[in-house]
């Protein structure tokens, strides 16, 4: 895993810029610790920060292919992993081409000297990258299927500038720091709009998407989106499918020259994954996986069930852990720590955004993910499984299902993602944020695909799980991946494999949740790797801290900004509001809806003040 960036400016010579491609190189050092490299030719210039995972020695980028006759043809920046490039290069092989490494990065190129633009239909897995032809002087900008990796993009008057954040772009003097309306919507709402980046001007590279860049202009071209087709399988054909997809995925996964581990919270997504790497470790004659589990300080014995977490995770972590034998560290972490501001402005940098929701998952991650860094370098994921096979409360709620706006954003769970209880009314009513949600939930509506054949409640439950694969899961997917790489550890996540996310997606929502639970098919197709305890267990998210000292924290931080005449934030905040959150005694408050106030508006001023953003509203 990588960070890529680069310049296309077709009315210049890049060497003139190679110290700002530098500084934009500079920005993606964290992405990638290991090596950097940058390559100039003509109007381009590519940029690249290296985290060793596969051919420690022979994947330095960027990287150039050369046609038979010796010619460069075409240059790379990648970011990623294509867990099937062990077949690819096999293939390519017979057709002719040699390979000087063993890097997944030369088989990538290879592929597109070899099948053009079709090469991404070949590729399965988690990438982000820019590729450069030499011979038509063009720029193709890839991102897979699933959007695991980003890839976002700044058109000029001449060409573009790029990166996998938008610290790299924001390096270039070309690109403001500015935030318009629709930006500080997708701040305050819970609300990620496909392709757009919060900062005015920038784009994401949509998930499945190439765009091209030449002389005459840019073009997109989407070359994988989910589809709807009929699900011909008996149930206990598309419990075996689903088991066999998994193995395959999994056992590709597990292909690393550094350090491997599982992230593991004791619940049934992470939990299948864990007990498959070892499973197949195991059976290749490898040691057993590594498996890290996180806690805070003094949770034990002292958790307290709520609306969201119903149960702790501990106990669930030690019933795999002694059925497998997984090398096993518990992470604890103090509650405390994760309202540091010292912390908070990490978390900032590596995400160029404030924290959106659930203020302390961000940091707590981030420590995490520090702490899994000092023994590995590569993790495997159990996320996205509920998106895929419909896990969350809102599949099951009526009132979710029947609301006509984003599931997450109704029942149970709808208020903990609401952050805007501090903010200026005047400022909201101006923002329109319900119309903007409404257009939203409109536009993902519009996407959707059906079948004729389909009636009301499949139809509705397709939708459901449309939404969720294409919204919700991105913003869980952003948030794994910045607090990962902001360390230099690679995150990887089986469930977004698009072979299995496409097979899911078309199974009826009656057979998907076929004995009356939530993600049926799964539980039935690994009942057999886990503790029945694991097998039984209802959803649980990852944990958050529930200790006051926390809350404190904030509102110690709050107040500071409040008595700061200078700080950003306060134009934007309920003055009168605030002083009432703050002066409540905090055994009368809902923590959780407070917390996400009091979170969104100390992000928000340390974001504003630490990156140098302008609101232009």
């Amino acid at each position: 895993m990588c960070g890529i960036t680069g310049w296309l400016s077709y009315s210049q010579d890049m060497q003139a810029q190679r110290d700002t491609l530098q500084r934009m190189t500079d920005t993606m050092a964290r992405r990638g610790p290991d090596a950097g490299g940058v390559w100039l030719s003509g109007p381009i210039g590519l940029g690249h920060r290296r985290l060793s995972i596969i051919d420690l020695e022979g994947g330095r980028q960027p990287m150039l292919a050369r046609r038979d006759d010796g010619l460069e043809a075409a240059a790379i920046s990648y970011s990623g992993e294509v867990y099937n490039f062990r077949e690819l290069r096999a293939e390519l092989k017979v057709r002719g081409h040699r390979f000087e490494s063993r890097s997944d990065t030369e088989v990538v190129l290879r592929a597109y000297l070899e099948w053009g633009s079709a090469f991404v239909e070949h590729l399965n897995g988690m990438y982000a990258f820019a590729l450069w032809d030499l011979r038509t002087q063009e720029l193709l900008l890839v991102r897979d299927r699933m959007g695991v990796k980003p890839l976002y993009y700044y058109e000029t008057a001449d060409g573009l500038v790029f990166g996998s954040e938008p610290k790299a772009l924001l390096a270039n003097p070309l690109v403001p720091r500015t935030v318009r309306a629709d930006g500080l919507r997708e701040i305050l709402e819970m609300v990620k709009t496909p392709g757009h980046a919060v900062f005015h001007g920038m784009r994401e590279v949509l998930p499945g998407e190439v765009v091209r860049i030449d002389r005459q202009g840019l073009t997109r071209r989407r070359y994988w989106r989910l589809e709807a087709r009929e699900h011909e399988d008996t149930l206990e054909q598309t419990i075996r499918r689903t088991r066999d997809l998994l193995e395959d995925i999994v056992q590709r996964q597990i292909v690393s020259d550094v350090p491997l581990c599982s992230l593991l919270s004791g619940g049934l997504d992470s939990s299948i994954i864990t007990a498959l790497a070892s499973k197949k470790l195991l059976a290749a004659g490898k040691d057993n996986i590594r498996s890290f589990s996180v806690d805070f300080l003094d949770h034990g014995s002292d958790f307290t069930g709520d609306a969201v977490r119903g149960t702790p995770d501990a106990p669930f972590v030690r019933d795999l852990v002694e059925r497998i034998h997984s090398s096993h560290h518990e992470i604890i972490l103090d509650s405390r720590e994760l309202a540091d501001p010292a912390l908070r402005s990490r978390v900032i940098e590596a995400l160029d955004l404030p924290p959106a929701y659930w203020g302390d998952m961000w940091p707590s991650l981030y420590r995490l993910f520090q702490e899994v860094r000092q023994h590995s370098t590569v993790a495997l994921s159990g996320e996205s499984a509920d998106e895929v096979f419909g896990g969350y409360r809102w599949f099951h709620d009526p009132v979710a299902i029947e609301a006509q706006t984003f599931p997450w954003m109704t029942s149970v769970t709808g208020k903990y993602f609401d952050g805007k209880s501090l903010f200026d009314p005047a400022l909201l009513r101006q923002l329109d944020l319900p119309g903007f949600v409404q257009d939203s939930y409109s536009q993902a509506l519009a996407e959707a695909p059906v079948l004729s054949s389909e009636g009301p409640t499949e139809r509705r439950m397709r939708q459901m799980s449309y939404v969720n694969l294409t919204r919700f899961v991105q913003t869980l997917l952003d948030r794994k991946d910045r607090m990962s790489m902001a360390v230099g550890l690679e995150v990887r996540v089986p469930f977004c494999d698009h072979r299995l996310v496409d097979y899911a997606f078309n199974i009826p929502w009656k057979m998907k949740s076929f004995d009356g639970r939530e993600k049926s098919i799964l539980r039935a197709a690994t009942q057999d790797l886990l503790p029945e305890s694991i097998s039984d267990r209802v959803k649980s998210p990852y944990p958050s801290t529930q200790d006051p000292a926390y809350e404190q924290a904030l509102r110690t931080s709050l107040a500071q900004i409040m008595a700061d005449k200078d700080a950003p934030v306060r134009t934007l905040l309920d003055a009168s509001q605030v002083k009432r959150t703050l002066d409540r005694p905090m055994a009368d408050t809902s923590p959780m809806f407070d917390r996400m106030g009091i979170e969104l508006a100390v992000g928000l001023n340390t974001w504003l003040t630490e990156q140098d953003v302008t609101l232009d509203l």
